[in-house]
This record gives C-alpha cells, sequence and structure tokens, in this order.
C-alpha cells in the first residue's frame, strides 16, 4: 500500500471515530448546555483523556514502535513478544498502583491539578436554583474517581496498539475510539428518553467512559490475536529494554501530546470563570476532526515508514518521504484553518444550538474556534516533524523544543485570560503551537534531516493561494446567506446554508489547487480510481 494510501486507511478511521463524536457532542450540548455539569465532566475527562492523547498518540507511538520493530528484526518473533512482556507486565503494575493513589488522593488532585478554579468560586445567591461551589466540587471529585481508571485502559490500548502497528495493520487501533462515542451516544440518548435530570447525566456519562476504555482494550487485544501475536504476564523486572524505552517514552510523551497539555492547562486556567471550561471543549470538537484526520493519521504512519528507511539506510527516500508527508498535510489542513477562520458561528449554530445550548453560547463557542483554526496547520506540522526525531531514537531535541513552546503557553494563557477570557487561552494555544512547529523544523533543518525540496515550495505556496481565494468566496457567500444563518433561521435553512457553504468552498479550492498546481494531480486521480486496500488482518 502507497504512503498516501495508509494515510488514508489510518485518516478514514479516524473520520469515522470523529464524526460520531460529533454526535457526542451535539447531544452533549443538548443536554447539559454550558454550565457546572458540563464544566464538571469535561474538567474530570480531560486528565485521563490527556494521558490517551500522550500514550496512543505519542509516547507509545514514538517510542515503542522502534525498539520492537528492531526486536523484530534482530531476534525474531519470539524477542520480539519477549521485549513486549517485559513492557506490558511493568505497565500493568504500575498503572494499577497509580490508579489507587490516584482514587485515594483525588480531592487534592482536583484542587490542585485538575481544577484549581474551584478554590475560588463564589455561590450566587441570587440564584437559588444554581449548583453550589461546594456541589461542583464534590461532582467533580465524582466524576474523576470514576474515570480515572480510564487511564489505565487507554494505556494499555496504547500498547497493544503499538504492536499492531509495527505490523503495519492500522485500522483496528485507529477505529477503536468509536466505541467510547458510541457508549457516551447510547447514555446520552437514554437520559433523554427518561427525562434525567443534568447531574444524573454527568454521573452515567462518567461510567460509560470507563467501560468504553475496558471495551477498546478487548478490540485491540482480538485484533492482536488475529495478527498472530500474543502477550502473557509475568513479574515485572528492570530489563535493559524497559529502561531504554523509559528514556525515549518520557520525552516523546511530552512532545507527543503538546496539543493535549496546552488543552489541559487552558482548561485548569478556565476553570476560574464558570462555562468557560465548557466553551473551549465544544470549540475544540470541530477543530480536533480536521486535525485527526490528517495529523494523527500522519504521525502513525510516518513514523514506522521513516524508521525502515533509515535503518535499511535509504536518505533519499527518508528526505522524500517527509517533504510528501508535509505537503499533504498542507494540502488538507490549510483550507480547513480558512474555512473554520472564516464561517465559525455558521459550524457551532448548526452543531450545537439548541435545547440547553442557547446563542449566546454559540457566539462565545464561535470565537474560540475561529482562534483554534489559526493553529490548525502549525499542529498538524508538528505531527509531521516530530517522527524525524524519533525514528533516529533522539527525544532530546524535540523535547526541549515542546518544553519551550509548553512554558509559552503558560505564560500567554496566564496573560491573555484575564484580557480576553476563553479567548485568550485559544490564542495563547494556537502561538504556542507555531512556537513549537518553527523550532522542531529549524532544529531538523540545521543538522541536514530535513531538505526542503523544489517541489514542496511551489505546491505549498499554490496551496496557501487557493485557500485564501476559496476564503474570499466564502466572505461573499455569508453576506449573501446571512438570513438563513442568523439564529432562528430554522434547523432545515441552516443546514442547507451551510451545506452550500461548504460545496462551493470545496469546489473553489480543489479547482484553483488543480489549475496551479499545488497539488500532485497523478496522487488524487490514484485515490479516486483505487480505493485504498484495507491492510490484511486489521
Amino acid at each position: 500500500m502507497s504512503l498516501v494510501g495508509k494515510f488514508a486507511t489510518v485518516g478514514g478511521a479516524t473520520l469515522f471515530s470523529r464524526v460520531f463524536g460529533f454526535a457526542r457532542e451535539m447531544l452533549m450540548a443538548s443536554a447539559l448546555g454550558v454550565g457546572p455539569v458540563a464544566d464538571a465532566f469535561n474538567l474530570a475527562f480531560r486528565f485521563p483523556n490527556l494521558f490517551r492523547r500522550l500514550f496512543a498518540e505519542g509516547a507509545f507511538n514514538a517510542a515503542f514502535i522502534p525498539l520492537f520493530s528492531r526486536s523484530l528484526e534482530e531476534e525474531g518473533e519470539e524477542g520480539a513478544k519477549r521485549f513486549a512482556t517485559e513492557i506490558f507486565s511493568t505497565l500493568l503494575v504500575v498503572l494499577t498502583l497509580l490508579t489507587v493513589l490516584a482514587m485515594v488522593f483525588m480531592p487534592a488532585l482536583v484542587t490542585t491539578i485538575i481544577a484549581p478554579g474551584l478554590s475560588a468560586c463564589v455561590d450566587d445567591p441570587g440564584n437559588p436554583n444554581a449548583i453550589t461551589c461546594a456541589t461542583r466540587y464534590e461532582i467533580t471529585i465524582a466524576f474523576s474517581r470514576i474515570m480515572f481508571p480510564y487511564l489505565a485502559s487507554m494505556s494499555l490500548l496504547a500498547m497493544v496498539s503499538g504492536i499492531l502497528n509495527a505490523f503495519r495493520r492500522f485500522f483496528a487501533a485507529a477505529v477503536a475510539p468509536s466505541l467510547l462515542n458510541f457508549a457516551l451516544i447510547g447514555v446520552l440518548a437514554w437520559c433523554w428518553w427518561v427525562k434525567a435530570d443534568k447531574t444524573t447525566i454527568g454521573f452515567f456519562m462518567s461510567w460509560a467512559v470507563l467501560v468504553s476504555g475496558l471495551g477498546q482494550v478487548a478490540m485491540v487485544t482480538v485484533a492482536m490475536r488475529f495478527a498472530g501475536f500474543s502477550l502473557s504476564i509475568q513479574r515485572p523486572r528492570w530489563t535493559p529494554g524497559l529502561k531504554r524505552l523509559l528514556v525515549l517514552a518520557g520525552p516523546a510523551a511530552i512532545i507527543g501530546g503538546i496539543t493535549q497539555i496546552n488543552l489541559f492547562v487552558g482548561q485548569a486556567i478556565a476553570s476560574f470563570k464558570p462555562g468557560a471550561v465548557s466553551i473551549l471543549q465544544y470549540a475544540d470538537r470541530p477543530y480536533q476532526l480536521p486535525l485527526g484526520m490528517v495529523g494523527v493519521a500522519i504521525a502513525v504512519v510516518l513514523l514506522p515508514e521513516l524508521a525502515r528507511a533509515l535503518k535499511a539506510g535509504r536518505l533519499g527516500e527518508a528526505q522524500h518521504t517527509q517533504n510528501r508527508s508535509l505537503e499533504f498535510a498542507l494540502f488538507l489542513t490549510v483550507p480547513a484553518a480558512v474555512a473554520l477562520y472564516v464561517m465559525p458561528e455558521p459550524i457551532i449554530r448548526l452543531i450545537y444550538e439548541r435545547g440547553a445550548f442557547d446563542a449566546s453560547s454559540t457566539v462565545a463557542v464561535a470565537r474560540v474556534l475561529g482562534l483554534y483554526a489559526l493553529g490548525l496547520p502549525a499542529f498538524v506540522m508538528i505531527k509531521v516533524f516530530t517522527p524525524g526525531y524519533f525514528a533516529r531514537e533522539d527525544t532530546r531535541t524535540p523535547m526541549i523544543a515542546t518544553g519551550t513552546s509548553a512554558l509559552a503557553n503558560i505564560a500567554l494563557s496566564l496573560g491573555l485570560f484575564f484580557v480576553m477570557a476563553e479567548r485568550g487561552i485559544a490564542l495563547a494555544t494556537t502561538l504556542s503551537g507555531w512556537i513549537n512547529a518553527v523550532l522542531l523544523f529549524e532544529g531538523l533543518r540545521r543538522r541536514g534531516l530535513w531538505e526542503i525540496d523544489r517541489q514542496l515550495v511551489k505546491r505549498s505556496v499554490m496551496v496557501i493561494v487557493s485557500s485564501l481565494v476559496m476564503g474570499g468566496v466564502l466572505l461573499v457567500l455569508l453576506d449573501r446567506l446571512s438570513e438563513h444563518l442568523a439564529p432562528g433561521a430554522g434547523l432545515h435553512a441552516e443546514a442547507a446554508a451551510v451545506l452550500v457553504l461548504v460545496a462551493v468552498s470545496m469546489a473553489v479550492y480543489f479547482v484553483a489547487v488543480f489549475a496551479t498546481g499545488g497539488v500532485d494531480r497523478s496522487m488524487v486521480l490514484r485515490m479516486l480510481r483505487r480505493p485504498p486496500r484495507r491492510t490484511p488482518g486489521a
């Protein structure tokens, strides 16, 4: 299967998951709106979900795959199985201890890390029906305790997914997160049917997260068995392989999860303002769709491809793979960023504005989404640049770049939050993403690990020009369709207007990018004529 075909396989599975993620967020927004229960659930879920992104999309893909692939090549399947068993057994023990400690000390975690703003909460005496600060604190602790074991499930999921990816079997691991969306959609539909109150909905959603985590682990374990590989449990031992994994995985976790670290920091700061956490979360979902489709697909596929080319001494192939990956990323993410920046309000109104989610919530979330959109290309480029380091087992350099951008994000978030509220946090996240991307690329360029070819420069410029043309057309259409996009226009009118906006903007962009040579025509035609072949056993 070609490189683009592999991107399409993983990206398609991720798209499947993210589409149902939209449905989940739509139901949640309708049921909970922007309020204390939504804040409590999002705060509690963000902590284990942070580790899911760090491990599943960062540390294990970056550290485990090269080491596992080396064991497989040098020692055969038995040697690889022995190495994987060592890691799995140690991981299981550590995660069990971590979960027990977190459950015991959860009040301290909530106060200091998860939601420090709750300590500054003040009750509103003019609204006796509002949830009190004490209740907000209690349900945040309760939701966090229920969902924290999800962290352990996701770490084990990452372990098994790394094995599948090393065997070039990407589909099962990419589609497994859909189980979370199915579980939450089912719970929300049932709660709507029985007319449950908001707090009850929050509790049932928390349990659904935990159950879905166990289901995801079971799913990839079955896929691994079908691939002819299995793991066992033994007494944990300190081995050279484990030591090497920890040396690589620690920095890789920070590097691979920079987006989630920034969002986590932002939500912790946003907990000082009621409703701000939910606003950031609802804006994050549309922004994560293109990031997940393109960024995650590239991160999953590019690392093993680069590792194989470098170990075989095919440096020219490695350079070509890097340039084409960046070209592919920009081709899809730049127009998505422009569209999300130009028309965030119609998108948010169509997705969320119903039930407890009113017009004022739409405006607040749309403003945040527009700022997030400006950072979309940067965060996808981070996914392209980091495998260039990881494939060479270098985690120190990108860790420094990522640490610098994370510090910048904290400083900017603290400074901008008190000026722009949640919009300041979104802007800080975007700026720190660009800082990280520039530092990572400059590190590769200075060491001679990335040489930009003429084809990449030409096509990147044409992609930007084509996207700006598309943005101009969108502005004209937004003015012409304004009465169909206004609050109260009706779901059918809004949906039809947004559909027109999307269809016309896509047509304009693709005509422009083909006409200017901003994309490899033969690559697109091959994708259209021959669907990507699924990996056997995936």
